[in-house]
C-alpha cells in the first residue's frame, strides 16, 4: 500500500486558512473579560481546536469533494497528485472529525454544541448533495459563521465554563454576518471558471460590480451596528475607534468598487485587517464590562 507523506497532510489541511478562526477564538478569549493565565491550558486546547482541528478538518473534506476539479485545474494538490492515495482523503476527514469532536467534548458541552454545528456546516459546505458552496448567498455565509461566529463564542465558552453573555453572541453574529462579505471577494478571480462550472458565487449571479457593492454593504452594516451597540453599552472610546477602521475600510472600498475584479485581492489584503481590528477592540471593550464579568447569562 502506497505510503502517505507526512507533509500532504499539513498541506491538505492548509495552515494558511486557520488563522481566521483562531483570531475570533482569540477574541472570544478576552470578551469573556475572564483572567487568562488560569485558563492556559483550555486556551491551547480551544486554539488547537479552533484552527488545525475544525479548521484543518473543513479544508480536508473540501479538497477530498473537490478532487475531480482538481485533478484538472491543480493536479499537484495533496489528493489529485497520489501524495494522498486511494481514500485516505476521506478516512482522514472522518479521523478528524471524531478528534476535533472529542476535543470539543473535553472542552465543554457548549463548546462541542458549536463544534458539531461548525463541522456539520463544513461537510453540508463542500458534500454532495448538499454543496454549501455552489451558491454564494450559502456557502459564504456558513463560511462567515464558521471562520468568525463560532471561533468567537467557542473562546468566550471556554472561559466562561458554559453559555457566554448575550452580549459577546450578538458580537460574535455580527462579524459572523460582516465575514459574507469578506468571503465574496475571494470569488472575483474566478467569474469565468466558476460560470461554466455552474459555481453560483456573487459575482457569477450578480456581475462583478452589483455583487461589490453588496459585499461592501455587508461588511459594512453589522460594523455600524456594532459602533451603535458599544456606544449603547458606554464603550465610547471603542466605538471610535470602530469608526475610524470603518472609514479608512470606505475609503478603501471606493477604489475596489471602481474595478472589482482587479481589485478584490488588493482590498483583501489592505481592507479586511481593519475589520478583524475592530473585532479585537469590541472584545476588549467587553472585557471590563460589569454587564459581561458579573456573571453567566
Amino acid at each position: 500500500m502506497q505510503r502517505i507523506q507526512p507533509s500532504a497532510i499539513l498541506e491538505v489541511m492548509h495552515p494558511v486558512t486557520w488563522f481566521a478562526p483562531m483570531w475570533a477564538f482569540t477574541c472570544g478569549v478576552v470578551s469573556s473579560g475572564q483572567p487568562v493565565l488560569s485558563h492556559v491550558l483550555v486556551i491551547l486546547g480551544g486554539v488547537l481546536l479552533a484552527g488545525p482541528m475544525v479548521c484543518g478538518t473543513s479544508q480536508v473534506v473540501n479538497d477530498w469533494f473537490d478532487r475531480h476539479v482538481d485533478a484538472i485545474n491543480e493536479p499537484d494538490r495533496p489528493i489529485p497528485s497520489g501524495r494522498i492515495p486511494g481514500h485516505w482523503g476521506l478516512y482522514l476527514s472522518f479521523i478528524m472529525t471524531g478528534l476535533s469532536l472529542l476535543l470539543a467534548w473535553a472542552l465543554g458541552l457548549w463548546v462541542l454544541y458549536a463544534a458539531l454545528f461548525g463541522l456539520a456546516l463544513a461537510w453540508a459546505y463542500s458534500m454532495p448533495p448538499f454543496r454549501l458552496k455552489l451558491n454564494g448567498w450559502w456557502g459564504n455565509g456558513a463560511v462567515g459563521l464558521c471562520y468568525e461566529s463560532l471561533p468567537w463564542f467557542t473562546g468566550a465558552a471556554i472561559m466562561a465554563g458554559g453559555l457566554p453573555h448575550w452580549s459577546i453572541i450578538v458580537l460574535a453574529a455580527l462579524y459572523g454576518a460582516g465575514a459574507h462579505g469578506i468571503m465574496t471577494l475571494n470569488d472575483f478571480k474566478a467569474i469565468e471558471g466558476d460560470t461554466q462550472l455552474g459555481v453560483r458565487t456573487l459575482p457569477v449571479q450578480l456581475g462583478a460590480r452589483r455583487s461589490a457593492q453588496v459585499a461592501c454593504w455587508v461588511m459594512a452594516v453589522p460594523q455600524v451596528v456594532v459602533i451603535g451597540l458599544l456606544l449603547g453599552w458606554g464603550h465610547h472610546w471603542h466605538a471610535l475607534a470602530v469608526v475610524g477602521l470603518l472609514v479608512v475600510q470606505g475609503l478603501l472600498m471606493i477604489r475596489f468598487l471602481k474595478d472589482p475584479v482587479a481589485h478584490a485581492r488588493w482590498y483583501s489584503g489592505l481592507g479586511v485587517p481593519f475589520y478583524v481590528s475592530g473585532m479585537m477592540i469590541s472584545a476588549f471593550a467587553l472585557r471590563f464590562d460589569p454587564m459581561v464579568t458579573g456573571g453567566l447569562s
